[in-house]
């Protein structure tokens, strides 16, 4: 603060002089002015060094107060750290008084609890022991009754599931002899077999919603060209299982054929030489089914307008069959397409006919679209006769209304009108029926010239 106030005078001397040299030096002259103004800056510069000299004189002060003052806050400092340890010296040492009053007085009152508690549980423990150990005994024997429930009914449900076993045991050993009895069904009868795979392949086609007689025909006899039935070498009727319309045009001969005999030997072998030759004889098999069906020639006697596929199908309803004789002798299919027979088990089957399915959905839709047009331009003629008819009636009444107009013209206008000669005979003598007097003749034409009145 002394340095500003030092040299704010300093400025202020400096303008002085400054102040007094331009006025001297207007006042004296040129020459005058010059001299004092050396003067005056010689004064100036020892002011300024003067100034200078008290500048730093107050700097060296202000250092020595700094270093007082950095002096005065260390040992402050280091006072206030010495009162700090002995105020915390003096805290833990009271913090550990009060601690071991405190604990000890805990536990007078933890010991002065134990001993209540003690003498509370020696007076009411027989009571509590009572209490406790009566629900026990009560629980204990109810368990017991339970137990003894129990292994009653386990006995009785031991029983009922004896009986039980038996009743299954009986039932297994009736679906064992009914299956024996069922293989030695399909063993010794061919026709119980071929009568199998028949309901096999109807029911099939029903599930498809074909209809008998409509989509497909049973066991129908074939004929030739002439409509002479036809019959196979040994004198047989050529009746195929089913004719399959594929739609309106084309047909396709499906025959069952089942080859279970040696497929049960194959299934029911003791051993693998007995398997083996069952396996044999139920390839030999279908394979004599194939030849069989390719020699008939079934579709050779599809007559016009129907058209043949060119193949038959070979229906085997045991997939199991068919595919073990298949996996045995794996061109066995293809050889059977060489003779124009198509070989299927129900699967496969099942798929071929969703597709005619869809031909038949189709061809029905078409005959519906044919119907809708038919009765569309059925329609339209019945609409357009009426229209004719409607103006014919309106021609006819229109006709109708000349017609009546004209009468009336003939009855009520003009002097030769039918009121009016009524008129002139009324004037003549004439007189109305009472019951049917003509009306308004009192407004038609009345006078006529050359005729008078009679009286009445």
């Amino acid at each position: 603060m002394d340095t500003a106030i030092l040299l704010t005078a300093t400025g202020a001397a400096a303008l002085a002089i400054g102040f007094a040299a331009g006025w001297l030096a207007a006042a004296n002259g040129k020459n005058a002015a010059k001299a004092e103004a050396a003067r005056l800056s010689a004064a100036l510069e020892s002011e300024r060094e003067k100034s200078e000299a008290l500048v730093r004189a107050e700097r060296e002060a202000a250092r020595h107060t700094v270093d007082e003052i950095r002096r005065a806050n260390s040992e402050m400092a280091a006072e206030r750290e010495r009162a700090h340890a002995a105020a915390l010296q003096e805290m833990d040492r009271r913090f550990t008084e009060i601690v071991g009053r405190s604990t000890a007085r805990i536990q007078n009152a933890a010991d002065s609890m134990l001993r209540e508690s003690q003498r509370e549980f020696a007076t009411r423990s027989g009571n509590d022991i009572g209490n406790i150990v009566n629900p026990l005994k009560e629980s204990i024997e109810k368990m017991r009754m339970a137990m003894e429930g129990n292994t009653l009914r386990q006995t009785e449900i031991g029983a009922n599931m004896r009986s039980a076993m038996a009743e299954i045991m009986e039932a297994n050993r009736l679906t064992r002899e009914s299956a024996d009895n069922l293989a030695r069904v399909f063993k010794s009868g061919s026709k119980v077999q071929g009568d199998w795979g028949e309901a096999v392949l109807d029911e099939l086609l029903r599930s498809q919603g074909f209809t008998p007689g409509v989509h497909y025909d049973i066991q129908t006899s074939l004929r030739d060209a002439n409509g002479i039935v036809v019959k196979s070498e040994s004198g047989a009727l050529m009746r195929p299982d089913v004719i399959l319309h594929l739609d309106t045009t084309r047909d396709v001969i499906i025959d069952s054929k089942v080859s279970m005999t040696a497929y049960l030997d194959y299934v029911n072998a003791a051993n693998e030489t007995e398997r083996s030759a069952a396996l044999r004889s139920h390839v030999e098999s279908v394979e004599t089914h194939v030849r069989e069906l390719a020699a008939k020639d079934y579709t050779s006697y599809i007559r016009a307008p129907k058209s043949s596929i060119g193949y038959v199908i070979m229906f085997v309803p045991n997939s199991g069959a068919l595919w073990l004789a298949i996996n045995s002798k794996p061109d066995l299919w293809r050889r059977a397409m060489e003779r124009n027979v198509f070989i299927a088990d129900e699967q496969t089957l099942f798929a071929a006919l969703k597709i005619i399915r869809m031909t038949w959905t189709q061809i029905a839709q078409a005959q519906n679209h044919e119907k809708v047009y038919s009765l569309a331009n059925e329609m339209l003629d019945r609409a357009g006769m009426f229209v004719k008819r409607l103006n014919a009636v309106g021609e006819a009444i229109r006709n109708a209304q000349e017609a009546y107009d004209q009468t009336c013209a003939k009855l009520w206008s003009g002097r030769q009108s039918i009121s009016a000669t009524c008129a002139k005979l009324i004037k003549l003598g004439a007189r109305q029926s009472q019951r049917n007097p003509i009306p308004g003749i009192e407004e038609a034409t009345a006078e006529e010239e050359g005729i008078g009145s009679l009286p009445q």
